[in-house]
């Protein structure tokens, strides 16, 4: 059983995270809902599970990485979930979902009463980080719980101890302001260079070595350029991550301007039908204009 990892959730992330186990030695059990997902997961080698429960009592080390709070509650806590399958002798749950706080900690009690650990550990970088092992990890929970799954963690990437449960998701929403902000932004400058005429295959590669460099600029221009909006991550996470950040600053009495800004975007987006998108289709909403206009 220890080089056995149970995975629950095997979209886009999923699949990243169990391509660099089976590369690095690791047997995975995994469940998804998606018999396609399924399918494609048994093709790489995952052993299929039917339920979450079933996961657990296969591995005592299990791995979420699902889209919704909705998911990673019923994984937890539903009929067939993961508490279902209790005890589970050295049981350790790493949430790799970007989820809210207050679920987070209430998971983590559910399953700290079963005498299973419980991390959470959201990740920044994408489907091509996982299979890679170069995303960043922000984990929240007990210091043993941390260490013990350490050495698998961090065939991922960097795995950074934040705090208590509920330290990783709220260095997750740090993140998301940074991030998706930062999408909106990059769309803004393809409009301006495309409304002046510049070559604007040619910005990343100017502004990289100046302040105005970031990874998101890497990343995102030239899938804009292109309209590359096949999704590395959806349209409609952006948003749900975006909308757990206005709660997050509403509790505190946050202004966070920039914040709602990106919001209003990326729901105009998914309203207009984009949902399955990739986070880069938020160029879509800020309409072209002609070349030399005034």
């Amino acid at each position: 059983m220890a080089d056995t990892v149970g995975f629950i959730g095997l979209g886009l992330m999923g699949v990243g995270f169990v391509k660099r186990l089976l590369e690095t030695g690791y047997q995975v059990v995994g469940c998804d809902i998606d018999a396609g997902r399924r399918e494609e997961a048994k093709a790489l080698g995952v052993a299929l599970a039917a339920s979450p429960a079933e996961v657990a009592r296969r591995s005592n080390r299990i791995c979420i990485s699902v889209t919704t709070i909705k998911a990673v509650d019923a994984v937890v806590s539903g009929s067939d979930g993961i508490l279902s399958a209790a005890p589970i002798s050295d049981g350790i749950v790493v949430d790799f979902s970007t989820t809210e706080i207050a679920v987070t900690r209430r998971l983590g009690e559910a399953l700290a009463a079963k005498g299973i650990a419980f991390i959470d550990a959201p990740v920044s970088g994408g489907p091509s980080a996982a299979e890679a092992g170069t995303l960043a990890i922000m984990a929240g929970g007990r210091p043993e719980a941390v260490a013990a799954v350490r050495p698998l963690v961090e065939r991922f990437g960097l795995f950074t101890h934040m705090g208590d449960i509920g330290a990783g998701q709220a260095t997750k929403l740090v993140n998301q302001a940074l991030c998706l902000t930062n999408y909106c932004i990059v769309a803004e400058g393809l409009r301006l260079a495309e409304a002046y005429g510049v070559d604007a295959s040619k910005i990343p590669a100017a502004l990289a070595p100046g302040l105005g460099n970031s990874a998101v600029l890497q990343a995102m221009m030239p899938r804009m350029i292109e309209q590359d909006f096949a999704p590395r991550g959806y349209a409609r996470q952006v948003l749900k991550d975006l909308e757990m950040l206005m709660e997050a600053g509403r509790e505190h009495h946050l202004a966070m301007p920039m914040v709602a800004q990106a919001t209003t975007l990326y729901r105009l987006l998914v309203a207009q039908g984009h949902s399955e998108l990739d986070a880069a289709a938020v160029l879509k909403v800020l309409p072209e204009v002609e070349r030399g206009a005034h």
